[in-house]
C-alpha cells in the first residue's frame, strides 16, 4: 500500500486525528466522573434533584 509522495502528510494527519479523538474521549469520561461525584456530594449535603419529585408534588 503506497500513499505516494504525500505519505508522511497522510500518516501524520491520521495520527493527529487519532490522538485528538482519544483525548476527547478521555476528557468526556473524566468530566462524567467529576459530574457524578459532584451530584453525590450535593445529594449527601441534602440537595435533591427536581426530577425526583412527581409533577403533582408542588411545595
Amino acid at each position: 500500500m503506497s500513499f505516494g509522495p504525500y505519505a508522511s502528510f497522510i500518516v501524520t494527519s491520521y495520527a493527529l486525528v487519532t490522538v485528538v479523538v482519544l483525548l476527547l474521549i478521555i476528557w468526556i469520561i473524566a468530566d462524567y466522573r467529576r459530574q457524578q461525584a459532584r451530584l453525590l456530594d450535593l445529594e449527601a449535603s441534602g440537595v435533591t434533584r427536581r426530577s425526583g419529585r412527581g409533577a403533582t408534588d408542588i411545595r
